[in-house]
Protein backbone atom coordinates (compact mmCIF):
# COMPACT_ATOMS: atom_id res chain seq x y z
CA UNK A 1 0.00 0.00 0.00
CA UNK A 2 1.41 3.41 -0.54
CA UNK A 3 2.40 5.59 2.05
CA UNK A 4 0.10 8.29 1.20
CA UNK A 5 -2.75 6.01 0.95
CA UNK A 6 -2.06 4.75 4.25
CA UNK A 7 -1.82 7.57 5.82
CA UNK A 8 -5.06 8.41 4.34
CA UNK A 9 -6.77 5.49 6.07
CA UNK A 10 -5.50 6.23 9.09
CA UNK A 11 -7.30 9.31 9.26
CA UNK A 12 -10.25 7.27 8.16
CA UNK A 13 -10.37 5.21 10.60
CA UNK A 14 -9.32 8.14 13.21
CA UNK A 15 -12.19 9.95 12.38
CA UNK A 16 -14.79 7.22 12.52
CA UNK A 17 -13.94 7.08 15.91
CA UNK A 18 -16.45 9.04 17.94
CA UNK A 19 -16.03 12.65 17.92
CA UNK A 20 -17.59 15.49 20.11
CA UNK A 21 -17.26 17.46 17.26
CA UNK A 22 -18.34 16.54 13.74
CA UNK A 23 -15.27 17.80 11.06
CA UNK A 24 -16.54 20.67 8.94
CA UNK A 25 -17.64 19.35 5.79
CA UNK A 26 -15.52 19.84 2.49
CA UNK A 27 -15.97 21.13 -0.25
CA UNK A 28 -16.53 17.87 -2.38
CA UNK A 29 -17.55 14.34 -0.73
CA UNK A 30 -14.13 12.83 -1.71
CA UNK A 31 -11.12 14.43 -1.75
CA UNK A 32 -7.74 12.59 -3.12
CA UNK A 33 -4.77 14.00 -3.02
CA UNK A 34 -2.46 12.13 -5.72
CA UNK A 35 0.85 11.40 -5.29
CA UNK A 36 2.66 12.47 -7.96
CA UNK A 37 1.01 16.31 -6.54
CA UNK A 38 2.46 15.58 -3.47
CA UNK A 39 5.64 14.01 -4.10
CA UNK A 40 6.05 17.79 -6.21
CA UNK A 41 5.26 19.73 -3.30
CA UNK A 42 7.52 17.77 -0.99
CA UNK A 43 10.33 18.06 -3.65
CA UNK A 44 9.44 22.27 -3.33
CA UNK A 45 9.53 21.59 0.56
CA UNK A 46 12.82 19.97 0.08
CA UNK A 47 14.80 22.69 -1.76
CA UNK A 48 14.13 25.00 0.71
CA UNK A 49 14.89 22.75 3.63
CA UNK A 50 18.27 22.38 2.38
CA UNK A 51 18.62 26.28 2.68
CA UNK A 52 16.40 26.37 6.21
CA UNK A 53 16.74 23.47 7.57
CA UNK A 54 13.10 22.61 7.86
CA UNK A 55 9.77 23.51 5.50
CA UNK A 56 6.40 22.31 6.02
CA UNK A 57 2.76 23.50 4.44
CA UNK A 58 -0.76 22.95 5.27
CA UNK A 59 -2.47 21.27 2.40
CA UNK A 60 -5.97 21.11 3.84
CA UNK A 61 -7.26 22.56 7.48
CA UNK A 62 -10.63 21.32 8.75
CA UNK A 63 -10.64 23.12 11.83
CA UNK A 64 -10.60 19.08 14.01
CA UNK A 65 -7.50 17.46 11.82
CA UNK A 66 -5.29 19.23 9.68
CA UNK A 67 -3.05 17.25 6.77
CA UNK A 68 0.24 18.65 6.29
CA UNK A 69 3.46 18.05 4.32
CA UNK A 70 6.99 18.63 6.12
CA UNK A 71 10.44 18.18 5.05
CA UNK A 72 13.59 18.25 6.73
CA UNK A 73 17.12 17.98 6.11
CA UNK A 74 18.45 18.87 9.90
CA UNK A 75 17.38 17.19 12.97
CA UNK A 76 14.33 19.40 14.68
CA UNK A 77 14.19 20.44 18.33
CA UNK A 78 12.15 18.56 20.96
CA UNK A 79 8.33 19.63 21.13
CA UNK A 80 5.03 18.20 22.92
CA UNK A 81 1.58 19.41 21.80
CA UNK A 82 -1.23 20.05 24.07
CA UNK A 83 -3.93 19.19 21.73
CA UNK A 84 -2.61 17.50 18.44
CA UNK A 85 -1.98 14.40 17.69
CA UNK A 86 0.24 13.39 14.94
CA UNK A 87 -0.58 10.94 12.62
CA UNK A 88 3.15 10.75 10.45
CA UNK A 89 3.82 8.57 7.00
CA UNK A 90 7.53 8.43 6.19
CA UNK A 91 7.46 9.23 2.81
CA UNK A 92 11.39 9.75 2.16
CA UNK A 93 14.43 9.59 4.12
CA UNK A 94 15.42 7.42 7.78
CA UNK A 95 15.55 9.50 10.95
CA UNK A 96 15.38 8.40 14.68
CA UNK A 97 12.47 9.11 16.50
CA UNK A 98 12.43 10.01 19.63
CA UNK A 99 9.48 9.84 22.62
CA UNK A 100 8.92 10.02 25.67
CA UNK A 101 11.25 11.46 28.69
CA UNK A 102 11.52 14.83 29.06
CA UNK A 103 12.12 18.31 27.27
CA UNK A 104 15.13 19.94 28.25
CA UNK A 105 15.28 23.73 29.20
CA UNK A 106 10.98 23.69 27.90
CA UNK A 107 9.43 26.62 27.02
CA UNK A 108 5.46 26.59 26.74
CA UNK A 109 3.80 29.39 24.49
CA UNK A 110 0.25 30.15 25.16
CA UNK A 111 -1.04 28.02 22.44
CA UNK A 112 0.12 25.29 24.50
CA UNK A 113 2.96 24.02 22.36
CA UNK A 114 6.09 22.85 24.20
CA UNK A 115 9.78 23.32 22.75
CA UNK A 116 13.15 23.00 23.76
CA UNK A 117 16.22 21.88 22.05
CA UNK A 118 16.61 18.15 22.79
CA UNK A 119 14.68 15.00 25.04
CA UNK A 120 16.44 13.70 27.63
CA UNK A 121 15.05 9.67 29.27
CA UNK A 122 13.14 9.51 26.29
CA UNK A 123 12.87 5.65 23.97
CA UNK A 124 14.73 5.79 20.44
CA UNK A 125 13.48 3.94 17.46
CA UNK A 126 14.55 4.45 13.75
CA UNK A 127 11.84 5.46 10.93
CA UNK A 128 12.05 4.72 7.27
CA UNK A 129 10.17 5.19 3.94
CA UNK A 130 6.54 3.68 4.55
CA UNK A 131 6.25 3.77 8.40
CA UNK A 132 3.51 5.14 9.58
CA UNK A 133 4.04 6.66 13.59
CA UNK A 134 1.48 8.24 16.07
CA UNK A 135 2.52 10.56 18.59
CA UNK A 136 -0.54 11.41 20.43
CA UNK A 137 -1.10 15.22 22.49
CA UNK A 138 1.04 15.51 25.30
CA UNK A 139 3.56 13.14 24.01
CA UNK A 140 7.57 14.64 24.28
CA UNK A 141 8.94 14.03 20.92
CA UNK A 142 12.10 14.84 18.53
CA UNK A 143 13.35 13.62 14.97
CA UNK A 144 16.83 12.91 14.45
CA UNK A 145 18.48 13.05 10.84
CA UNK A 146 21.90 11.17 10.00
CA UNK A 147 24.27 14.15 8.24
CA UNK A 148 23.42 14.33 4.56
CA UNK A 149 19.95 13.27 5.03
CA UNK A 150 16.64 14.81 3.19
CA UNK A 151 13.29 13.50 5.36
CA UNK A 152 9.96 13.95 4.42
CA UNK A 153 6.51 13.11 5.90
CA UNK A 154 2.81 13.40 5.16
CA UNK A 155 1.52 14.64 8.57
CA UNK A 156 -2.39 14.40 9.79
CA UNK A 157 -3.02 16.80 12.71
CA UNK A 158 -6.02 15.81 14.59
CA UNK A 159 -7.14 17.72 17.44
CA UNK A 160 -7.74 16.41 20.90
CA UNK A 161 -9.88 18.71 23.08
Amino acid sequence: MKPAILAASLLALALSAPAQTPPPAPHDPAIVFPVPDLHTQIDNLISVAKTKGSSGTTIEDYGRYKIQLSARTTSGGAEVHAHWDDVMTVEQGSATLITGGTVVDAKTGADGETHGPKIDGGHSQQIHPGDVLIVHAGTPHQLLLEPNTTYAAVVIKIHEP
